[in-house]
């Protein structure tokens, strides 16, 4: 038997410009076609530096190097 081992749907790095709010990205994403859509989504990447989605898998990754700040 394997193991299950859920691979994302796919990767999206994303830049701190790309963040909202309180570093958080949407999903779906604008990129994503219309026949992929679930219910909007907001997935806290500036923690840990990723997230997955529930719902489709897909996962946001914050790109090397980026620096999240932490005001306006």
């Amino acid at each position: 038997m394997s193991a299950n081992v859920q691979t994302p749907k796919a990767v999206v790095e994303v830049t701190a410009a790309d963040l909202q709010g309180p570093g958080v990205v949407f999903c779906p994403n604008p990129k994503q076609t219309l026949w992929s859509n679930h219910p909007k989504v907001y997935l806290d990447v500036a923690t840990t530096g990723e997230a997955r989605c529930a719902y489709c898998g897909t996962v946001y990754k914050l790109k090397a190097g980026e620096k999240v700040g932490h005001g306006h």
